[in-house]
């Protein structure tokens, strides 16, 4: 009889993995399988990248975990192959074919279609979506052929370039706020040029202040030792590396790390603040409350 295999010891590894997801994976599977790579407590990530997508994938391992928000809220960037001339179910590769048309389409009329996607625009959140709907995603309900009525919503694009017309396949570079769904992009640039499109391929090429030229793969990550690996982790702070920084006394830092709110001249309610110790060592973020005090929000456990 054979003996039941054990699982690997869990550790305490804070910090932040820049993973370059390949396609054929979720976010999640992904996320476990470098969770199991660092053998970390605890491990999330920071806005999911649907199995055909790959490219950049945020995971924050332990304490990093506590400002993830930071990075779901980021501007992101993409690369879109968009196929002109197709309409599918779910306007990427896993839906099926719903239409077709002839696709005659030129350069002169892409770059004429393309500035009424910019700025702030509406979009009509798409039914094959994470979004819930009396606590249910409505991906769930698309799968039972359950159609709901969704509001549009106000998303924000500040860049498209085109990379390359060539034939059917129309690829550009996306920069965007968040909540955009490029895939319902993709789907409204197609009805602009009068021919209907799906996105074909996605990859992400940055989140916030990240770059995809930063990340590794996971095959990479599987050739390195535990050493190796913990190297190629960021620390926390660069997650809050955009709030201003506030270095506090012995006391304000201990009344803050007992959870204690504490005054401040000059301070406006909501602003956010990166909390710094004495020793230059990173607290956690702190915010103004509605009395116009700095209360902890999220704190490290140290």
């Amino acid at each position: 009889m054979t003996e039941p295999r054990r699982r690997a010891p869990r550790r305490k590894v804070n910090g932040v993995l820049l993973l370059d997801k390949p396609t054929g994976l979720t976010s999640n599977s992904a996320l476990q399988r470098a969770k199991r790579l660092f053998e970390a407590e605890k491990a999330g990530h920071t806005g999911t990248l649907d199995p055909f997508a790959s490219g950049l994938l945020p995971i924050c391992l332990g304490e990093a975990t506590k400002f993830s928000q930071f990075l779901l809220d980021a501007d992101k960037a993409y690369r879109a192959e968009i196929r002109l001339g197709v309409r599918t179910t779910t306007a990427d590769p896993e839906g099926e074919v719903i239409e077709t048309r002839p696709v005659a389409v030129t350069l002169e009329q892409v770059h004429e279609v393309l500035p009424r996607f910019l700025g702030e625009i509406m979009q009509v959140p798409p039914m094959h979506s994470a979004l819930k709907r009396d606590g249910r995603p409505l991906y769930e309900l698309a799968r039972q052929g359950i159609e709901v009525e969704r509001a549009p919503r106000a998303v924000r694009v500040y860049q498209i370039g085109v990379e390359l017309l060539a034939g059917d396949v129309l690829t550009v570079v996306v920069h965007c706020g968040k909540g955009l769904y490029v895939r319902t992009l993709a789907e409204d640039i197609g009805a602009a040029l009068g021919c209907g499109a799906y996105l074909q391929a996605l990859r992400r090429l940055a989140v916030g202040p990240f770059r995809l030229d930063e990340a590794v793969g996971l095959a990479e990550l599987e050739a390195l030792d535990l050493a190796e690996r913990d190297a190629r982790l960021k620390p926390e702070t660069i997650l809050v590396a955009d709030l201003p920084r506030m270095d506090l006394d012995v006391d304000a830092a201990w009344q803050l790390c007992h959870g204690q709110a504490i005054w401040r001249p000059g301070l406006g309610v909501a602003q956010r603040f990166a909390l710094f110790d004495p020793a230059g060592r990173f607290l956690g973020v702190a915010e103004v409350n509605d009395d116009g005090k700095l209360a902890p929000r999220r704190l490290l456990a140290s």
